[in-house]
């Protein structure tokens, strides 16, 4: 593939003046204007282009998929419609990424190289099961191979198969005029799911209900901030030690709570 990226530099615009190109560009598309929002958008294709490449075999360029990036980029310049209400950004980034991917696919990027030292590392680890009666471990077949521990992950990495899927791929039609993509099915891990939260809040506070407020800190700051007791102590200016027994003698304390409330529930039940 030719090294599109050498075609265009990152150059930001203002905002005002971004606005202008657009308008500019969709009254009259021409290539001058075009390559202007390609230099503003460009960091876009670059961010999606090394986020990809850090799941991939260090064989793969990451310039190469930079190039196939700034087709997506264009394409999706060409199609986006002003009218519709939605940040340019949020628009390309499928457009993009799903170029990149179509990209990958095309590719064979594990070299004939990885692809034997590969088949050598299955030769031994099966010649090592035979032996042994058992499957060896990572260190047993690296020590076999005479490999260090680092070059056989990297034989191991680079081998391992890797799926690339486009974003823009059709999952199913619908009655109406837009299809259901791939990008529309993903799960964002980043959503939170609202009775989850809910417990969680409700479990804190049983927790820490009768707790001072420097036990309740270090509730908190222990197990839903994931802090250190070293980093507690420092936040509630005491030693690390007096910390830890004031953390004990909250376990206990709950401990107690937990078995009296197991108690009454279960001679509710009874009777």
């Amino acid at each position: 593939m030719a090294r599109a990226k050498h075609a265009v530099s990152s150059v930001r615009l203002s905002e005002k003046a971004i606005e202008q190109a657009w308008s500019e560009y969709k009254k009259t598309p021409s290539e001058r204007v075009r390559n202007k929002l390609m230099e503003h958008y460009l960091p876009l294709v670059k961010y999606n282009a090394e986020r990809i490449h850090t799941k991939l075999p260090d064989e793969v360029d990451v310039e190469d998929l930079m190039s196939a990036g700034i087709f997506g980029l264009m394409d999706a310049i060409d199609a986006f419609d002003l009218g519709r209400g939605v940040k340019f950004e949020t628009y390309c980034a499928p457009r993009i990424r799903g170029a990149i991917l179509d990209e990958l696919r095309s590719m064979d990027w594990v070299p004939r190289l990885v692809r034997s030292r590969s088949s050598q590392v299955d030769h031994a680890r099966k010649a090592l099961e035979m032996r042994m009666g058992r499957k060896p471990t990572d260190d047993e077949v690296a020590k076999h191979m005479n490999l260090s521990g680092d070059e056989y992950s990297k034989i191991r990495k680079d081998a391992g198969p890797v799926g690339v899927v486009s974003l823009s791929r059709k999952w199913f039609e619908t009655d109406s005029n837009k299809d259901v993509r791939e990008i529309d099915v993903l799960e964002d891990p980043r959503q939170v799911n609202p009775l989850t939260a809910a417990q969680r809040d409700d479990l804190k506070d049983l927790i820490t209900k009768g707790l001072s407020r420097a036990e309740r800190l270090i509730v908190i700051l222990y197990y839903y901030e994931q802090m250190t007791m070293k980093e507690i102590g420092i936040t509630l200016d005491l030693s690390e030690s007096r910390v830890s027994q004031m953390h004990s003698s909250i376990l206990a304390r709950l401990k107690a709570q937990l078995q009296h409330r197991s108690k009454e529930l279960q001679a509710q039940t009874e009777a």
